[in-house]
């Protein structure tokens, strides 16, 4: 059976099974038992390509979202054993531990408030604790959110690169499960300064979903996703995800000192086309038909002044608000507008010039529509003035917009 179990591929259809098991409706502690008699050690990328490997074979991520709970819980006591992958201070997966270590205080701080506030008598609504509740709670969710981002946008884009894409998936989708429940529960919370002891019970059941739900995800964070980029991406790989985090900021607080200095450049996120026929940006690349299809389907139009005052390029859209030929192209500004709004558009281009402004906004109504017009200065990596871009948007049905329609509510 060792030996069996040595080779990886029969590890693979073993683990395969137990799942499949319990997806079926094998009784937990059964198949917990016969993980434990069989696998002595497994790692995080043996799960990942399980779960990758059930998905290539047609199970829905969904599905595997369904028994996520159940597998890491199955998987708990063996994968708990294995060695920790190195945490030196500064490098993501410290300050991803950090920021773990950091949601569980506040998990704990907000049970405390919730059942200080079961114990008190008067309304619910009122005294200090409701306003410490809603603070921790708000604090909370926006940190939460942004440590869910940086893995979403970050982590899984370079697992994907190695062709892990099922984890990443089954992850991301509860992930959103548990901003669900929290955006809840702070409409619970909210109910609660009504003095609204209903609201209050319902708010504390749900409290305790979230606990068990971000409990589970901490573990899966530290135990399956971390272990498993350790051992699938490139110290280059670690350089650029250290160096795009920043766009996050600090989550919850700062880590402490910066002691990860990687050896070797980060690996772009998107990597340089060799093709002639794609000009490399400077977040990716795309060919000059594709950039003129972009520009031209914007939802808005642009207008572009070079640095000499002369028009060198505008978006023909489908729905353009002002009119626009190709005859203005190297025209002055100066020369596309009234006599009697003139000085306003050369004082605005001054003030971009000189640096004292670099935006301009202004709004108005034109045959039954509104419009919002913004002047944007466009600089180089100096700093020096590059032109001004002018962008107007019909904003008519965005202003009438309320409550949401997520993505889920798409329909033809």
């Amino acid at each position: 059976m060792s030996e069996f179990l040595k080779n990886r591929e029969n590890k693979q259809e073993l683990l395969k099974r137990l799942v499949m098991d319990l997806h079926k409706g094998r009784d937990f502690e059964e198949v917990k038992r016969e993980f434990g008699e069989l696998i002595k050690e497994v790692d995080a990328t043996e799960i990942a390509r399980m779960e990758q490997q059930l998905i290539n074979e047609g199970m829905q991520p969904e599905e595997i979202k369904k028994m996520c709970d159940v597998h890491a819980a199955v998987f708990r006591d063996t994968l708990s054993q294995n060695p920790r992958p190195g945490l030196i201070p500064g490098h993501p997966l410290f300050v991803l531990k950090h920021e773990n270590d950091q949601a569980k205080s506040i998990i704990y701080a907000i049970e405390k408030d919730i059942e200080e506030i079961s114990g008190i008598e008067e309304p619910v609504g009122s005294g200090r604790a409701i306003a410490k509740l809603r603070e921790n709670l708000r604090y909370f969710t926006e940190n939460v959110d942004r440590h869910f981002s940086k893995k979403e946008n970050i982590y899984f884009p370079y697992l994907e690169k190695h062709n892990i894409t099922g984890p990443p998936s089954v992850m991301w989708s509860v992930d959103d499960e548990i901003r669900d429940m929290l955006k809840n529960l702070i409409k619970l919370v909210l109910l609660m300064d009504s003095g609204s002891r209903e609201s209050l019970r319902e708010a504390r059941d749900l409290f305790a979903q979230v606990k068990v739900k971000l409990t589970e995800m901490i573990f899966k964070e530290e135990e399956i996703l971390s272990p498993m980029m350790e051992n699938t991406l490139s110290e280059e790989e670690w350089a650029a995800i250290k160096e795009q985090s920043s766009e996050f900021g600090t989550v919850f607080s700062a880590s402490g000192p910066d002691l990860w200095i990687p050896e070797k450049r980060p690996d772009q996120s998107a990597p340089a086309r060799q093709d002639g026929d794609f000009l490399n940006l400077d977040t990716g690349t795309l060919t000059p038909g594709q950039i003129n299809a972009i520009l031209t389907h914007l939802p808005l139009d642009i207008t572009f002044v070079d640095k000499n005052d002369e028009v060198r390029y505008f978006s023909q859209g489908r729905e353009r608000i002002f009119t626009r030929t190709k005859s203005i192209i190297g025209r002055k500004v100066q020369n596309c507008h009234p006599p009697e709004s003139v000085h306003v558009v050369e004082r605005i281009v001054s003030d971009f010039r000189s640096g004292k402004h670099s935006t301009a906004q202004f709004w108005l109504e034109l045959n039954g529509s509104f419009i919002h017009i913004r002047y944007v200065a466009l600089r180089d990596q100096n700093g020096d003035y590059m032109g001004t871009m002018e962008v107007s948007q019909n904003i008519t049905g965005l202003r009438s917009l309320k409550g949401e329609r997520r993505l889920l509510q798409y329909s033809r």
